[in-house]
């Protein structure tokens, strides 16, 4: 699987990105701001947000044509939703979508994009509103879990957990590593047992896949795709 162009332009926006990570890192406190800076100053600029595809995932795409129509008025979240592509497809599928992002730039990117099948909110899981808690059949991320720092890995994961509505089913796509390897990031790979939090906040694993996503400069980065489900 490839959606990444793996082009001189994006090279340079990974580098930028990197630095500002970097910078917030050694500052110490609000990591997160630095979501922020990265899409408020990108103005417009796809390549320097180098995680941006311009297209849903290819694994989600793969996993969602295997799963059947949603029932009308099932809904679905996409956590970190940056430029909006992953919520869009959601919606496309059939999924009344809600998406949300910490970066309020990223959102008005994303709604100016997409606004008119998904709904884009600004909000922080570290402070999620209360409307927005256990209102969710699918629950989707990609990619977030692993943006942030290893000592933030448990609050983050029980905060997309408590996204999900009673019977609910979480999507995580990620980079993935073996359990006995130290994480090096940013971002920093995720490990099975490092997933297995997700079971230990009562969730039920019903799937789970390795691929690897093959980069356009000979790169082989392994990935994990994990279901779970809310067994209430």
């Amino acid at each position: 699987m490839s959606h990444i162009d793996d082009s001189e332009a994006r090279r340079k926006g990974r580098e930028r990105a990197d630095r500002l990570q970097a910078e917030y890192l050694e500052k110490g406190g609000d990591f997160t701001g630095w979501f922020e800076e990265l899409y408020a100053s990108a103005q417009g600029d796809v390549a320097l947000v180098p995680w941006a595809g311009l297209e849903p995932h290819p694994a989600l795409v793969e996993w969602m044509r295997r799963q059947p129509p949603p029932p009308k008025g099932t809904r679905a979240i996409d956590v970190g939703c940056g430029l909006g592509d992953n919520a869009a497809f959601l919606a496309k599928c059939g999924y009344e979508t809600t998406a949300i992002d910490i970066s309020p730039s990223a959102i008005e990117w994303a709604k100016k994009r997409h606004g008119e099948v998904a709904d884009f909110r600004v909000a922080d899981l570290f402070d999620l509103p209360e409307e927005l808690r256990g209102a969710f059949d699918l629950v989707h991320e990609t990619y977030t879990i692993q943006s942030l720092p290893i000592e933030m890995r448990a609050r983050v994961m029980a905060a997309i957990a408590s996204l999900l509505a009673p019977g609910g089913r979480l999507l995580v796509i990620t980079r993935a590593r073996q359990d006995d390897t130290v994480a090096e990031g940013p971002p920093w790979p995720l490990s099975v047992a490092e997933l297995a939090e997700f079971s230990r906040l009562g969730l039920k694993r019903s799937d789970f896949e390795e691929f690897i996503e093959e980069r356009e400069d000979g790169r082989r980065i392994p990935h994990f795709l994990v279901v779970y489900e809310d067994p209430c």
